[in-house]
């Protein structure tokens, strides 16, 4: 079952998040992921959004999700993130 990663991130040093992307984005592919959001203005449509960035990524499954977070490859991306940003990120099953 399809599993999605949603990250709220408020960020704090745009060129550090700039570095995170640019370390990040190889790290993807071969877990099977795909970008499906990335938005700076989403529309809160009740209570308080916790931050500035909203991304989704679709993994093919909750362990290559696992797998593609838990990788050397993507801590060290990962460690750069923490540094420019404040994240909330959850793990979540696709609906059967």
């Amino acid at each position: 079952m399809p599993a999605l990663l949603i990250a709220v991130l408020d960020v704090h040093d745009r060129a550090g998040l700039e570095e995170y992307m640019r370390l990040a984005g190889p790290t993807l592919e071969p877990h099977g992921a795909t970008i499906r959001a990335i938005d700076e203005e989403p529309e809160v449509l009740e209570g308080v959004w916790p931050g500035t960035r909203t991304v989704v990524l679709e993994f093919p499954t909750r362990a290559d999700l696992r797998a593609w977070y838990d990788s050397p490859e993507y801590q060290t991306a990962a460690q750069v993130r923490l540094r420019a940003t404040d994240t909330v990120m959850v793990a979540v099953d696709t609906w059967k």
